[in-house]
């Protein structure tokens, strides 16, 4: 704790172009030369400016590869190794033998956990927008799980990843028998796999953050610089906001480890500014690695889990139907869908292969256009975001070319 509260001390602000030669005041011009560059950036979006968008989005691609490219090449010995270890792996995948079982085993395991992992790595990495895929895809695996479990009166359905619908086994057991944790320890895999995946997600930030500090240039992103201004307007700061924010800086940089800790073990949406404060302070890699990892994996996802598995209980679930058919003048028919939807459910659950009613698919056709339509707006985010990035290159292009002449 010495050592990171050490490595957490408030160091001196890098000089900029926002200080003066007589002072700290911030040099008005160029801050709104700064304002009217993020205005232009931020109006170049699909809906107001598309072939331009477009364009854009394509040379930062490119940009993006050859960046890739180069980094490789320098790196040529560590790619040439883990194609190696890729060719090795590719014979003993395809050579007949004994040990097959054991390859098909690791190879359904390693599938089900990158697929979580990634889903996880969308929700929080920095591409203009989270992929919200908790409410998406985890929250509602778990509560499929949790149904499944009370009505099969067993947890003994196949081991992830499931078949296209959950079977009830055929010597069902008893409904007392299912707990809480058993249903948490079904799930267990997945969403820790996610949490993780939710860590890795917020290193972006930190790695900025961090090689910003250490090579003294103003970083090509938005929330650093606003990290910086908040710091350099922190005395009178107002707005609740901008306090929540100075909190979180606060208690990183002087906690340390467990600071870290707290912040990503509860749904906190300003734990960015956490990773940013992190990098900036020069905070070790595994003190902020191993924090996040441990809260966002372990404690708030089981956390998130808890909560899944008690709202979707049997008889919470049954209650609130309930509840609904006691709504003035619309609960009878708001009521009956549900109803009929969960009726559904359990019927497939016994029967394999057999389909409901038509009236029972209304409500998986909303869920699939919401979760078509956040994709959707997912991907539109990263174009806009990606032709912003080129945007801001040229801007910085041309005033290193003003300053030049």
């Amino acid at each position: 704790m010495a050592a990171n509260g050490a490595s957490c001390e408030q160091p001196q602000k890098r000089a900029g172009p926002r200080d003066k030669q007589n002072g700290t005041s911030p040099d008005l011009s160029s801050r709104e030369r700064r304002q009217r560059d993020k205005e232009e950036r931020l109006s170049l979006v699909l809906w107001r400016r598309p072939v331009v968008t477009l364009h854009y989005f394509l040379l930062e691609t490119l940009v993006k590869l050859k960046e890739l490219t180069f980094e490789l090449w320098h790196r040529r010995g560590t790619v040439f190794i883990l194609l190696l270890l890729c060719f090795l792996f590719s014979i003993t995948y395809s050579t007949d033998g004994s040990h097959q079982t054991y390859v098909q085993y690791l190879e359904k395991k390693f599938l089900w956990c990158a697929y979580w992992v990634g889903l996880g790595i969308l929700s929080s990495v920095g591409l203009g927008t989270g992929l919200h895929t908790f409410l998406l895809y985890l929250g509602p695996h778990i509560a499929s799980v949790t149904l499944a479990a009370y009505e099969c009166g067993s947890t003994d359905f196949p081991e992830p990843p499931y078949p296209d619908q959950i079977i009830c086994p055929q010597d069902g057991g008893v409904e007392a028998s299912i707990s809480i944790f058993s249903i948490m320890s079904k799930v267990r895999l997945e969403a820790c796999m996610w949490g993780a995946g939710t860590a890795i997600g917020e290193l972006p930030p930190y790695f900025m953050a961090r090689a910003a500090r250490q090579s003294g240039t103003d970083p090509d992103d938005e929330d650093y610089e606003e990290f910086e201004e908040m710091l350099e307007q922190a005395e009178g700061a107002q707005d609740f906001v901008t306090r929540a924010k100075l909190g979180v800086q606060h208690m990183v940089q002087k906690v340390g480890f467990f600071g870290i800790l707290a912040c990503a073990s509860i749904p906190n949406p300003l734990f960015d500014l956490a990773g940013i404060t992190c990098g900036h302070f020069l905070v070790p890699f595994w003190t902020f690695f191993g924090a996040t990892l441990i809260g966002k994996a372990i404690i708030k996802m089981h956390i998130q889990k808890l909560f899944v598995i008690i709202t979707f209980s049997k008889h919470i679930v049954e209650q609130m139907v309930s509840l609904m058919g006691s709504v003035p003048k619309i609960g009878p028919s708001l009521q009956k869908p549900f109803s009929q939807y969960l009726e559904a459910q359990k019927n497939k659950l016994h029967h394999a292969g057999e389909s409901g009613p038509a009236d029972e698919n209304w409500l998986s056709w909303v869920f699939e256009k919401v979760v078509l339509a956040m994709v959707c707006y997912f991907v539109i985010s990263i174009i806009n975001s990606m032709a912003q990035s080129y945007a801001k290159r040229r801007q910085q292009l041309r005033h290193s070319e003003e300053k030049s002449k």
